[in-house]
């Protein structure tokens, strides 16, 4: 992938569109990027991110956006193969310099931290926060930047 730095952006204010529609901060991010990766059904990629918005099912413990960075690394060097370990820990490297760049950013990988709440039931009311929306393109800007 070699993307220039306005292609970058196009795909971060993507995502930030996407949140803006009412998809989730993992949907946001994956559904941005799928087909970068090789996951043209974008449907599917939306999908498979449902679960993970609002730091897990609205738990608000991993953060929705880095979540959607972490499935895209899977998507990028993720291993099919059982005992695989070389390629587990390719994919396990990728997933911790990710994490590493998103926590220095905004200093957690924790939903209610970010966000300065306490955990909540996953009953309460969605979160729609307006710094939710930087950090789904910031996560965007991260793993484009990361996989070039």
């Amino acid at each position: 992938m070699n993307l220039s730095e306005q292609q970058i952006e196009e795909r971060a204010l993507l995502a930030k569109q996407l949140f803006r529609d009412g998809m989730n901060c993992a949907q946001a991010v994956v559904g941005a990027c799928c087909d970068l990766f090789g996951m043209d059904d974008r449907d599917t990629a939306m999908r498979m991110a449902a679960g993970f918005g609002g730091g897990m099912g609205r738990m608000r413990l991993t953060c929705g956006a880095a979540s959607g960075m972490f499935m895209l690394a899977g998507l990028q060097n993720g291993t099919t193969t059982p005992h695989d370990n070389e390629g587990k820990m390719a994919n396990y490297t990728l997933v911790q310099q990710l994490a590493t760049q998103f926590r220095t950013t905004y200093g957690s990988l924790t939903c209610a931290e970010l966000l300065g709440l306490a955990p909540r039931p996953a009953d309460a009311p969605q979160c729609r926060k307006e710094p939710c929306v930087e950090m789904v393109a910031e996560a965007v800007r991260i793993v484009l930047r990361s996989v070039q």
